[in-house]
């Protein structure tokens, strides 16, 4: 009896499973319309919600490639987080909360073994259609059935599991929805793999260093950086770009000297005043910026003089660009949004007090419509706010803005040093935090660290972020809030 039983576990179950499987091609044109909804090219203007995206995707392609992998059995559950592009806020029935630029977000926790009920699971979750998974050639209707019996057409009794000495998929799924993972029990399955990639990122580390400083030095530049996380490997690659440049075109390199080179989605001069190279653009692009660098200067020149203008009219409130809150924007798409708030603000000629309002900060952002207060203190101002709104928000909560900035001097010291301690009491070799993880939710996950011993740790690179993940360079990534 239980022979035969083991014959159909071994041989008649897995035929039925292909029957009605998705290839990994079949799969990604079945995802196109929700990779359309959540790609992170499509947020340029909302950092956040492209950041939250891109750790997502990584973790979603993970979770895909391994259902694709031969014999690949066991599995932990997976949750995950999109903000969604809809054309209308209202035209879904799910009832997700929408972020503050206008998207929904949507949570699903992934637990199916194949790849046809992992992609149904996420269509559904999205609210998108899955009329043309038809066209595949597969049957989605066992998609009910496969969610309550992990993907079994037969359920077995318990004893048969007892006896063979199989697990039970289904108590399996049960103990892992019931137990949280915790940061120990995740050290514990993957402090093996982190180490083993940081061990192989090694010399790639030292290279990048190596080209990093060489450039630097070279150009008198007084930063190199990258827009996202990409890995070791590709940094070098973009390094080994700009140093044959230098070497072809020298001359074009001249005016670079005390400026900050970013690696980004695209060529110009950021608001900022820093040179960013488009990583998909070839050397003659990145040429012909260095040589309009004399031009984007004049630009530069032309905006701070705006933005003093802007200060004069509101009381000397300072305007000020935070790489980290706002969108990446080039020098003249900022130009336009500064001048298009001052002419605004000059025609309504707001009766400030001079320098009534020195001291305070203020960002400019074009996406809001209703002014707010930072937690650090500086007012986010949109550039179509209406002028009587505006006077009457700045002071009715100048106050507290002077209160939030002194604030943040403190905790900025305070993250600093709880960086600096944690690192050296953990061993680490590197602790720092996702843009998005902020300074309070910095601090509590360090003083946390701090109260527990993982030797786990010593000589790991630490990333804090939102979630669990080991990157492909051997960084661990975990989440602020850990239990």
């Amino acid at each position: 009896y239980c022979f035969i039983r083991l014959c159909l576990e071994k041989i008649l179950l897995p035929c039925v499973l292909q029957a009605r499987a998705l290839s990994g091609a079949d799969a990604i044109n079945a995802l196109r319309p929700f990779y359309f909804a959540v790609h992170p090219d499509f947020f340029g203007q909302h950092p956040k919600e492209r950041e939250v995206n891109e750790n997502s995707l990584k973790r979603l392609n993970g979770y895909l490639e391994n259902l694709q992998k031969p014999g690949f059995r066991s599995f932990k559950p997976t949750r995950l987080t999109f903000y969604v592009r809809e054309r209308e806020q209202h035209s879904s029935n799910v009832q997700e909360p929408f972020s503050a630029s206008g998207f929904r977000a949507v949570s699903f926790t992934l637990q199916t073994r194949d790849l046809l009920s992992t992609v149904l699971d996420i269509l559904n979750s999205c609210s998108l259609s899955t009329e043309h998974i038809q066209s595949l050639n597969v049957n989605p209707e066992p998609h009910k059935e496969a969610r309550s019996t992990v993907n079994r057409p037969i359920k077995w009794d318990k004893t048969y599991y007892a006896f063979t000495g199989f697990k039970d998929p289904e108590e399996e799924l049960e103990q892992a929805q019931r137990v949280d993972t915790t940061l120990i029990s995740w050290l514990d399955d993957n402090e093996a793999s982190a180490g083993k990639k940081l061990k192989k990122s090694l010399p790639l580390r030292k290279e990048l260093e190596r080209l990093k400083f060489e450039l630097s030095h070279q150009l008198q530049l007084s930063d190199i950086r990258w827009q996202r996380s990409w890995g070791i490997a590709h940094r070098c690659s973009q390094l080994h770009s700009l140093g044959r440049l230098v070497q072809q075109r020298p001359e074009a390199l001249k005016n670079v000297k005390g400026r900050t080179v970013i690696f980004t989605d695209r060529s110009g001069m950021s608001a900022a005043g820093h040179i960013m190279l488009g990583t998909m653009d070839v050397h003659h692009h990145w040429n012909k910026i260095f040589e309009r660098l004399p031009n984007y200067y004049k630009l530069e020149k032309r905006l701070l003089l705006l933005e003093d203008r802007i200060s004069q009219l509101l009381g000397g409130i300072q305007v000020i660009y935070v790489e980290e809150l706002q969108p990446l924007l080039t020098l003249e798409e900022y130009y336009e949004t500064l001048d298009s708030f001052y002419n605004r603000l000059r025609d309504s000629r707001l009766p400030f007090h001079p320098r009534s309002l020195r001291g305070l900060q203020m960002i400019l952002e074009s996406d809001r419509y209703t002014p707010s207060l930072h937690e650090f203190g500086h007012f986010t101002i949109p550039t179509v706010c209406d002028p009587a709104t505006l006077q009457w928000f700045i002071f009715a909560k100048a106050q507290e803005a002077r209160e939030n900035l002194r604030r943040k001097e403190e905790m900025m010291m305070t993250e600093k040093e709880l960086i600096e301690t944690s690192t050296e009491k953990l061993s680490l070799d590197r602790l720092y935090k996702e843009p998005s993880v902020s300074s309070a939710q910095m601090i509590d996950c360090c003083r946390r660290l701090l109260e527990e011993s993982l030797p786990y740790l010593q000589g790991m690179h630490l990333c804090i972020s939102h979630f669990y993940s080991v990157l492909q360079d051997g960084d661990l990534c975990i989440p602020w809030n850990w239990k």
